[in-house]
């Protein structure tokens, strides 16, 4: 798209995925416009499915889409985890597996034309000195002023290094997904079932009556991950030369997936410490989604933390300014400026305090699963088992927490 040297925006969202694109509807239901910047020349929506779990959903209805995202995948019913010898239950209350290119897309539909620029990769961000308002500087050489910047730019966040946030740190797994279609239907029941063998984990979902989704995590070295990781025809030949003593409908399950749809990470998160000690916040810069807590898909709980944080985070921001000014972006006087920083920055305050403890809560979870699912001494997997009984005895407590109205 073509552009000026510099532009001008008030708000400003980096990242074009799940939590960028509910945060921009979000603040849109709030009546606070925004632009989202996608470094893509189209929207992206890779990792083939997602689950959305109760809290997710309650998320989802707050931004409206809910209804419409109900038609396109079915209902969840049971879900089990057969890894110790016994099956464990681990979803409880509303939970559907979505296509993600159906959750893009209802979002992407769902803002106001022009909302979303794609071609925009941010490079670097700086403040600018005399007014303190982030200035994000894109590869093509232009720049962009924002009064406020939302980084939803995922586990490798241009805006989380701006805030200096610590680095994500690596599981040692990586996750492969993709999608496995039948024209005439399939057989499976409504149900997420995750299996363990051999140190690799394995799970399939229904999405609909035609399309199943699945998952799995297993040990790849980065020189591995990076020969196959762009080459769908490798990526299904590496799972499946991994899959050796897995039941023979999930090996059929792979060998009939779409190419298209497949796609190996390096699975990444933030420590839960340094989620506790972080400093998210630089003026009237934050982030949210994978940004500020990418973690382990071990709960499913990545996409539906996401849509809280974009529901919180319009909240406090719009509670706010209608507390201090009536409109705090059109007015340029250099009083209204500080008002309009110093509102922005106790809104944001307000939204890293109700989201911190959710989100340590969340990852902590997912940390010990991951410790306890990747390769490790049977020590460190018996020390993280008793963490888990003693902090999580419930274990689908997460599922259960609600987070507001919009």
């Amino acid at each position: 798209m073509g552009r000026s040297s510099e532009e001008e925006h008030e708000v400003v969202i980096v990242g074009g995925g799940i939590c960028g694109l509910a945060t921009s509807l979000a603040l849109h239901r709030k009546g606070i416009r925004s632009v989202v910047l996608e470094r893509s020349e189209t929207l992206r929506a890779s990792g083939a499915g997602i689950a959305i779990l109760a809290n997710g959903w309650r998320a989802l209805e707050q931004l409206g889409v809910a209804s419409h995202l109900r038609q396109t995948a079915l209902p969840i019913e049971r879900s089990q985890d057969v890894g110790f010898g016994k099956v464990i239950p681990w979803v409880t209350g509303e939970a559907r597996c979505l296509k993600r290119s159906d959750l893009i897309r209802t979002l992407a539909d769902a803002l106001p034309p022009g909302t979303i620029h794609l071609g925009c990769q941010i490079v670097s961000v700086k403040l600018d000195p005399s007014n303190s308002y982030p200035i994000l500087q894109l590869l093509d050489g232009s720049s962009i002023v924002a009064k406020i910047l939302i980084g939803c730019d995922g586990a490798n966040s241009v805006v989380a290094n701006f805030l200096e946030l610590k680095p994500t740190k690596e599981f040692g797994l990586c996750s492969a997904r993709g999608l496995t279609n039948y024209p005439n239907g399939h057989a499976f029941a409504h149900e997420v079932v995750r299996m363990r063998r051999n140190d690799i984990l394995m799970g399939r979902a229904p999405i609909d009556d035609k399309s199943v989704y699945w998952f799995t995590a297993l040990q790849l070295t980065r020189e591995d991950h990076a020969k196959v990781s762009h080459c769908p025809e490798l990526i299904r030949e590496l799972i499946l030369h991994s899959f050796d003593g897995f039941p023979a409908e999930l090996v059929q399950l792979i060998e009939d997936s779409e190419l298209e749809s497949l796609s190996l990470t390096q699975l990444r998160y933030r420590a839960p410490w340094d989620l506790v000690l972080g400093k998210f916040r630089k003026g009237t810069v934050t982030v949210a989604g994978d940004a500020m807590h990418v973690m382990g898909p071990f709960l499913g709980q990545g996409g539906s933390a996401g849509l809280e944080d974009a529901i919180v985070l319009a909240r406090c921001l719009s509670q706010k300014f209608a507390r201090t000014v009536d409109n705090p972006f059109t007015n340029e006087s250099k009083t209204m400026t500080r008002m309009m920083m110093h509102g922005v920055g106790e809104a944001m305050d307000q939204y890293l305090k109700e989201r911190r403890m959710r989100v340590v809560l969340l990852s902590t979870q997912t940390y010990l699963i991951g410790s306890i699912v990747k390769p490790s001494s049977l020590l460190v997997k018996f020390a993280c088992i008793i963490v888990m009984i003693v902090l999580f005895s419930n274990p689908t407590n997460h599922t259960r927490y609600d987070c507001g109205l919009l």
